[in-house]
């Protein structure tokens, strides 16, 4: 098979910022199998957790590395492209752009979509939430007038039922309380409301937040302490009237046993896991280990939050809103209906090019 690599850049309707810092604008990377006639798309987006941050650089250098070794190879030989994977120590992320090709390419093959490849049913497919940055209470309103249609800026989105906060904010939770206060104030029609910390607590902030936006009807938090003080978790855990999802503590199968005890759900993203092979044993994983599972994304495209989305049946919550927030996303594919993202009935992912 052959593999081509592109690079493409997609810009933020509003700019996203968080615990760690604000991003406005994203540069991807496409990858393209071909075999026998066939297509396989995948993407990359890069992310930065801790010390080890995947660029767009180092996943783009890393596939036009392996493209050489995958000539001989068949798209449906994932075994051995799999280890080959191991063997080269390719990136999660590039992995993840590769391994969701060659789940289109198989799909394309099949003549089927992948969720019905896999015998999955999409009316089990929850709502996704909307994603409103950390901003001061003002602005945190308009965002989500402009969302929910009733603000100056237009938006195509019809029927949003949940809505995820970033908080952790640098000044501190009275911050994160006043945006919080806000939102549920000019949005009370929303009740599925979640918080996402991104690990900009610590200890003692998020026993005193849980209590805190329990008594809001707030209906679960995430990552609230950051990657390395999973020693502090049990502590938290104990005492929360809140259900606690980790994210950055979270990329792959492997990370999940050991978490069993001090969590109740794992946040998946493609870009941690390595693609959608590692999503599954991540959801049975999980499971075994009687946790509930979500999924989330980066500044991903409409081509990767559509991946995620053929197995969106199997999670408990969603946060697949990314690509809604993309002023130019060059893909399209699932389509936002009364609040739920759904893959359709085409073959493979069922994404094309916009244009």
């Amino acid at each position: 098979m052959q593999l081509r690599v592109q690079i493409f850049t997609v810009h933020k309707r509003f700019a996203l910022t968080i615990s760690r810092g604000t991003t406005a604008q994203t540069t991807n990377v496409w990858v393209v199998i071909e075999h026998e006639g066939i297509e396989g798309w995948g993407e990359a987006s890069p992310f930065s957790i801790g010390e080890h941050p995947q660029t767009t650089e180092m996943i783009a250098r890393s596939l036009q590395k392996i493209a050489p070794l995958l000539k001989a190879l068949h798209p449906l030989e994932r075994q051995r492209i799999e280890r080959l994977m191991a063997e080269t120590c390719l990136p999660s992320g590039a992995r993840a752009a590769l391994d969701i090709a060659l789940h289109d390419w198989a799909g394309k093959y099949a003549q089927l979509p992948l969720w019905q490849l896999w015998g999955l049913d999409r009316d089990r497919i929850v709502p996704t939430s909307v994603t409103i940055g950390i901003n001061p209470p003002d602005v945190a309103q308009q965002r989500v007038r402009d969302w929910l249609g009733q603000g100056t800026i237009a938006t195509p989105l019809q029927g949003i039922q949940a809505l995820k906060l970033k908080l952790g904010s640098p000044a501190g939770i009275e911050a994160d309380q006043a945006m919080v206060l806000a939102v549920q104030q000019v949005a009370p029609q929303i009740t599925q409301i979640s918080v996402d910390a991104n690990g900009g607590w610590m200890l003692e902030q998020a026993r005193s937040m849980a209590h805190w936006l329990a008594e809001r009807g707030i209906t679960y938090i995430e990552q609230p302490l950051a990657k390395g003080q999973e020693g502090d978790l049990p502590a938290l855990y104990q005492e929360s009237p809140l259900p606690i999802f980790v994210d950055e503590s979270c990329f792959n199968s492997y990370d999940i046993p050991s978490l069993a005890d001090r969590v109740h759900g794992i946040n998946i993203k493609l870009m941690k896991s390595g693609g959608l092979t590692e999503a599954w044993r991540m959801i049975h994983t999980a499971r075994a280990n009687g946790l509930k599972v979500m999924f989330g994304c980066y500044s991903d495209s409409c081509l990767l939050n559509t991946a995620l989305a053929h197995l969106a049946p199997l999670a408990d919550h969603l946060d697949l809103d990314s690509h809604l927030n993309l002023l130019d996303d060059p893909f399209v594919g699932a389509k936002f209906q009364n609040g739920r993202i759904l893959p359709n009935d085409q073959p493979g992912l069922g994404v094309i090019r916009k244009g």
